[in-house]
């Protein structure tokens, strides 16, 4: 496993990091997460990615209950709040009180004195940015939080955050939790670069599209029993053009003796801007098979080769 500084922050973590969005509570019981947990850390993976909203707090209490297990100071634990976690106007958004609530829920749950990142989930609207870094700025100081991060933010309201924090000495984002994949491109043109001039780190979530970066849908069909089959969205990915370039990425992999969703995760990794790549796993081959790809190496040729494939693909896929 290899290790990257996240932004210009001197923390390091994991190419390859592991969230429970879908799994923890949802699909896999405490053992079966602690299984995939721990077969992560063996191999190498110290970057653990969760938030209270998953499965209401139970994905946080699964992670913590592993997390007793090992030596605290070296493990990051990432976590997030924003989300509706109890009732009244206060229970959701990021003001003052919703945020020192949270964060004190999530300690609990998590069972540990401090967060290591601790990151708005996505932005509220409804409460002035300075409310929202002054709460985190407490935090800091209290010791409860290390760094501060954000997901699924804009080049505007991202930049908001910084000049808040410029202006009034606030702490400032240490990283940025987008989507991005080989089918899902938009941040190439606008906030990586943005990162990178600000010194944010990037951690990707989605790298593998929910899985349909991978070998189970080569045929053009969903199998039985996984997140596309019979649904209206597995329609609308399996069509020609996506099928097509599932297969022909496909072959790259095949030609380096690596499997497809190992060639994606190595392709986002391939972006110097990019962190780490938060993966899910419920079953233990995933999470071997996804941190393989930390030491995947693409050249320059079959990075213009997968280039070609995408770009084709981006141009046909408007068809349908």
């Amino acid at each position: 496993m290899n290790y990257r500084r996240l932004g210009e922050a001197g923390l390091k973590v994991s190419e390859i990091s592991l969230g429970n969005w879908l799994t923890s509570g949802r699909k896999l019981d405490e053992d079966a997460a602690h299984a995939i947990c721990e077969r992560a850390w063996e191999l190498g993976i110290n970057f653990y990615d969760t938030a209270d909203v998953y499965a209401h707090g139970r994905a946080e209490e699964i992670l913590g209950t592993w997390l007793k297990t090992k030596p605290r100071e070296q493990v990051v634990i990432a976590t997030k709040c924003r989300g509706m976690m109890w009732d009244g106007p206060n229970g959701e958004g990021l003001s003052k009180k919703h945020i020192m609530e949270s964060v004190d829920n999530s300690l609990k749950r998590l069972g540990t004195d401090y967060i290591d990142l601790y990151q708005f989930h996505w932005p509220d609207e409804e409460t002035p940015m300075e409310e929202s870094l002054e709460a985190m700025n407490i935090l800091m100081i209290q010791g409860k939080v290390l760094y501060a991060g954000c997901s699924n933010y804009s080049v505007d309201e991202l930049d908001n955050a910084l000049d808040v924090s410029d202006a009034l000495g606030l702490p400032r984002f240490a990283s940025l939790q987008p989507r991005y994949n080989m089918f899902q491109r938009d941040i190439e043109f606008g906030l990586m670069p943005h990162c990178a001039e600000e010194g944010i780190g990037i951690i990707v979530w989605s790298p593998l599209e929910q899985g349909l970066l991978s070998e189970k849908y080569l045929s053009g069909e969903a199998p039985y029993g996984s997140r596309l089959y019979g649904t209206e969205e597995g329609c609308r990915w399996l069509n020609p053009a996506n099928v097509k370039a599932l297969q022909s990425l496909a072959e790259v992999a095949h030609s380096k003796k690596a499997t497809l969703s190992q060639l994606a995760l190595a392709w986002v990794l391939s972006h110097s801007e990019i962190t780490s790549c938060i993966t899910g796993a419920t079953e233990i081959e995933q999470i071997e098979e996804n941190a393989a790809a930390s030491d995947l190496v693409i050249s320059e040729e079959e990075f213009l080769q997968i280039e070609k494939i995408l770009q084709d693909r981006e141009r046909a896929v408007v068809e349908y």
